[in-house]
């Protein structure tokens, strides 16, 4: 990478491995939890991804490449996080307490992400695309705020009953 353009593209292809692999796990999280309302939050999201990868590939389409994904350490370490607490937790208020901060973490992974991204089209002129990726970073903040307010009013209040 020699260029913010080639930087740009390497973290489009990162984000779009990402984006494909969490549309992959939130029916398997969502399936894990017993709480309605995160169910509901996983199931809405995986909603939105397959809007925020369509948008994805409008993006490379705009900046003269083919979507092409390259796998992502990051995500894939955190899904594997997600993973483990379904292993190590039984169905209940604590397995639905660590989903819900699994999720923030992916969360806070493609605001990261989508804010450099969004970063570097603005510097690199290509104003075209900003729309796109911003409507998605929105949504990721939305998500994330709606699982943090999910865990502070409810989830992590009904996991820590259970440790009384």
């Amino acid at each position: 990478m020699k260029t913010l353009d080639d930087l740009t593209l390497h973290f489009l292809q990162d984000i779009y491995y990402a984006e494909r692999q969490l549309l992959k796990a939130l029916p398997k999280m969502a399936k894990a939890a017993q709480e309605p309302a995160l169910k509901e939050a996983f199931l809405s999201h995986r909603e939105e991804t397959v809007h925020q990868i369509e948008r994805l590939e409008q993006v490379f389409e705009k900046m003269g490449q083919r979507p092409k994904a390259i796998p992502c350490e990051a995500i894939k370490g955190l899904l594997e996080e997600g993973d483990e607490v379904v292993e190590q937790t039984e169905a209940g208020p604590v397995r639905d307490a660590g989903l819900a901060a699994c999720g923030q973490a992916v969360e806070h992974y493609e605001m990261a992400r989508y804010t450099a991204i969004i970063a570097w089209a603005k510097a690199g002129g290509h104003a075209d695309v900003i729309a796109l990726l911003q409507e998605t970073l929105d949504e990721e903040k939305k998500a994330e705020q709606l699982l943090s307010g999910m865990s502070v009013k409810q989830l992590n209040k009904s996991a820590a009953k259970l440790a009384a």
